[in-house]
């Protein structure tokens, strides 16, 4: 199996170990289970995490901590689950470890390819989720306005995208809501990206460093999306954007596509793995690292960093409101910069029109 296919089937795993499991029985856990759990976490961690000096000295801590007794109190898998995924992120400062208790979970090589099952069942939950498109909406002034909650596999997500942006072909700009995103697949990222480059220009977006094979896949704009959009482009993030979330904008932002407005993201770029370390816990562990080729490093414990900073709860109305003072200061005619004014002077004053629901000429 290539590299590439390796690297796209860790990632469709990790996104298939974000779906919500089903609830099972929480198994009890003694000191002799903990040490076994640690001991097998210690030995994935030290093969796979992408930086192996951290790895080592993350897995002393963990183990030492256990011996002293420091997780006596999590007898149950749920507890020592979530207490291992907190010194996890705190020892390391990579905000990409997890771990959780999945009963149904069956570690797989890299050679792996997820089930029939597995895929319908991912499907489904990406359909329930409405392909984690939040909201679509045409604001005043014909400005689009699209929230993306994550990014879910492409060829589940990826027609729902064009089927978005076909909605926003006719506005004069767009308002790409990332603030409460939390990420997902690198090739979802990308081929939302292509729908706002030409036709025949393909980009180069990322590149992602795998440490146990040793190789990098590369993620470019995908030529074969019909649905393009030129217009200029707002995107919106906070301090929840996270991993493809980042991406997303920092793609936008290296490539100069977009002006990013909000607050600086959460920080993680390394993409994560599932492995199995017994008695039903998993721990999401992080095997590489993201390369972006023009800054040639990646937003990993920095973020992304908006070129208007606004708090979160304000970023909304400010792209907006920058919007429309462009479209007012290029408007060519009077009755339409007049409308403009008018939509502009209420954004500014977070107003909006109320609906009217009676015949015209009722009083």
């Amino acid at each position: 199996m290539s590299g590439r296919k390796k690297f796209v089937v860790a990632v469709v795993l990790g996104t298939l170990l974000s779906f919500p499991a089903f609830a099972a029985a929480d198994t009890a856990l003694n000191a002799s289970a903990r040490a076994a759990i640690v001991q097998t976490l210690v030995t994935k961690m030290n093969a796979s995490y992408v930086e192996p000096a951290v790895a080592e000295r993350v897995g002393r801590a963990i183990a030492k901590k256990n011996a002293e007794g420091g997780y006596a109190s999590a007898t149950s898998a749920q507890a020592f689950s979530a207490a291992l995924a907190t010194d996890l992120r705190d020892l390391s400062g990579d905000l990409h470890f997890g771990a959780r208790v999945d009963e149904r979970f069956r570690e797989r090589g890299d050679a792996y390819v997820p089930t029939r099952a597995e895929m319908d069942e991912a499907r489904e939950q990406t359909e329930r989720r409405g392909y984690d498109i939040e909201k679509i909406e045409r604001l005043p002034g014909n400005i689009g306005y699209l929230e993306l909650r994550g990014f879910g596999i492409t060829e589940f997500a990826g027609p729902a995208y064009t089927a978005a942006m076909s909605l926003m072909a006719g506005t004069e700009a767009l308002i790409l809501d990332l603030r409460r995103n939390g990420g997902g697949s690198p090739a979802s990222v990308a081929y939302l990206m292509s729908h706002f480059f030409p036709l025949g220009d393909r980009r180069h977006l990322n590149d992602l460093y795998d440490r146990s094979t040793d190789t990098t896949w590369q993620s470019w704009t995908v030529p074969t999306v019909a649905q393009r959009y030129d217009k200029p482009v707002y995107v919106l993030t906070s301090a929840r954007t996270f991993s493809g979330g980042e991406e997303c904008a920092y793609d936008f932002q290296t490539q100069k596509r977009a002006t990013l407005v909000g607050e600086t993201t959460g920080g993680g770029a390394n993409p994560v793995r599932p492995f199995s370390v017994g008695h039903g816990i998993v721990v999401a562990i992080p095997f590489g690292r993201a390369i972006n080729p023009v800054t040639k490093t990646s937003w990993e414990h920095v973020g992304v960093k908006p070129d208007i900073a606004v708090p979160a709860a304000q970023a909304l109305q400010a792209a907006h409101a920058a919007i429309l003072r462009n479209l007012v200061s290029s408007a060519k005619d009077d009755n339409e910069r007049t409308k403009l004014q008018r939509a502009l002077a209420m954004v500014e004053k977070g107003e909006s029109e109320k609906p009217i629901y009676t015949l015209r000429g009722e009083r």
